[in-house]
């Protein structure tokens, strides 16, 4: 699984607790997995570079560098 190279968003463990029933022993594991694309990226001087970035981190722009296109 990809992680996001700027904040290190990774995928997160937990579990799902069954709505019909109200007892504690009713948990299943669940993994949430985070939105995680691969982009390029041109950097300062010049170099193209491709990174894997969460979601939130390329709408916020706290990325360095221009993108070029998202694979």
């Amino acid at each position: 699984m990809a992680k996001c190279e700027i904040c290190d968003k990774t995928q997160q463990t937990g579990h799902r607790i069954s709505i019909n029933r109200s007892q504690v022993s009713r948990r299943a594991n669940k993994t949430w997995k985070s939105n995680v694309k691969k982009i390029k990226i041109v950097e300062a001087n010049g170099n193209v570079k491709s990174i894997h970035i969460c979601t939130r981190c390329l709408r916020t722009g706290t990325h360095k560098g221009t993108i070029t296109r998202a694979i």
